[in-house]
This record gives structure tokens, C-alpha cells and sequence, in this order.
């Protein structure tokens, strides 16, 4: 039986495409998961503040990969696929894009600018962190190559500013999520489980595959460990 909310069946008229590759819906979900619990175990505090800091250098790890890997990664993953003019945007608001842009197809120009968003700001409060000096316990691993004003100015960034415009994206990008299903029967939510998204056949013509082998699995799994291996390399700069 479904219910009003179940988005649409694949019918006999939709392909199936590999939109989301594997390292990328990793990605996804641990970031999720290591922003979470970021912001919980920054706010006990305590001895919450040993995994706090684990948590940062995941993320650290993290986002050096998927930098990266929107380079090298799967077609929809890397950055060139969804960087978009001001035009663009604009046409995409107004429900007027052009032939051949697929601009559904992997992040829209509005899902792009959270995207961008969400990694810059996560870079600017991993790099806080990393410098950081609350003047009681706890010190970033590279506090000691900055300035105490500097490390100080830091800590305040990443404790109140910082968190804060965490938390709005979070929250915003939920939000968005919940409007495309519940507004538009948009499911923003399996493709990046299983990977592929259901096209009308004729617009899925001429949109290109993400590529999610073997070897691309492989090449993601030797960036993943280098990029362990920075972060690793990062936090015992701290001693």
C-alpha cells in the first residue's frame, strides 16, 4: 500500500542513473554523523572534549578528501558539476533552465551554494579548532604556532560564531530536504543511500554517469588513508 508522501515509482518510461558514487555517499553520511556529534560533545564539555577533539581531526580527514575528490571523483561529485553562473541560478529560481543543463541531476545551483557553504565553513571551524586555547584544559594541536591572540580570537570564533552558522546550515539543509519531499515528491534521501536517481527516460538522455567501479572505489580508499594520515600527522604536531 502506499500513502500520499511515497515518491513515484519508477515506471517503464525512467532510467536509473549512477548520480552519487559510493566514496561521496560515505562522505555524506560521516560528516553528518561527525558534525553532530561535534556539536554535542563541544557543548558537555568535560571529558566529552577528548572525543570532541577525535571528532575534529575525523572531519579533518574528511573534508581533505572530499576537496580532493571534487577533483578526481565521480562526474556529479566534482566541483566543475556544480559550479554555476549567477545566470544560472537566476533561471533555475525562475523554473526556466536551459536544454541540456540538468540542473536536477546532481546538486542544483541552490543545493551547490549549501554544499559550498556547508565546507567552507566547516574548513574556517576545523582550522579554529586546530588553533584554538580556551585558557583551561583544552588546546588545539597547532595552537603553538600562532600568536596567544590569535589562538584566543580563535577559540571565540569556534565556540560561539562558528557553531552558531553550523547549526543554521544544518538545519537549513534539513529543512530544504523535508520541503523537496514533502512539497515537490522530491527524494533527496535515497539517492544518496543507494546512488542512482530515477529519470524520466527522455530527460535522462545525454546525462552522464558518475563513475562508481572498482578502480574509482580504490582511488577513493588511497585518498581516504593519506588523507587519515595528514590528519594523524596534524594532531601529533600537537605533542
Amino acid at each position: 500500500m502506499t500513502t500520499p508522501d511515497d515518491p513515484p515509482a519508477p515506471t517503464a518510461a525512467t532510467t536509473r542513473v549512477r548520480v552519487w558514487d559510493l566514496p561521496t555517499r560515505l562522505f555524506h553520511w560521516l560528516l553528518a554523523l561527525t558534525v553532530v556529534g561535534s556539536i554535542v560533545t563541544g557543548t558537555i564539555g568535560g571529558a566529552a572534549m577528548t572525543w570532541h577533539f577525535r571528532l575534529g581531526m575525523l572531519a579533518l580527514a574528511l573534508l581533505v578528501f572530499r576537496l580532493v575528490w571534487g577533483l578526481v571523483g565521480g562526474h556529479w561529485s566534482r566541483f566543475a558539476s556544480f559550479i554555476y553562473a549567477p545566470s544560472t541560478l537566476w533561471r533555475y529560481l525562475r523554473g526556466a533552465p536551459r536544454a541540456g543543463e540538468h540542473l536536477d541531476v546532481g546538486h542544483s545551483p541552490l543545493g551547490a551554494a549549501s554544499v559550498f557553504a556547508m565546507l567552507a565553513i566547516l574548513v574556517v571551524q576545523v582550522g579554529t579548532g586546530l588553533v584554538a586555547d580556551d585558557e583551561i584544559a583544552n588546546v588545539g594541536p597547532l595552537n603553538r604556532y600562532v600568536a596567544t591572540d590569535t589562538g584566543l580570537a580563535a577559540t571565540a570564533w569556534h565556540k560561539n560564531y562558528g557553531e552558531a552558522i553550523i547549526i543554521t546550515l544544518v538545519v537549513l539543509h534539513v529543512a530544504a530536504v523535508l520541503f523537496y519531499r514533502l512539497r515537490r515528491r522530491k527524494d533527496l534521501i535515497g539517492p544518496m543511500i543507494g546512488g542512482d536517481k530515477a529519470l524520466p527516460a527522455a530527460a535522462a538522455t545525454g546525462v552522464p554517469a558518475s563513475r562508481d567501479d572498482a578502480g574509482a572505489r580504490l582511488k577513493a580508499l588511497v585518498l581516504a588513508v593519506l588523507a587519515a594520515a595528514l590528519a594523524w600527522w596534524v594532531m601529533r604536531l600537537g605533542g
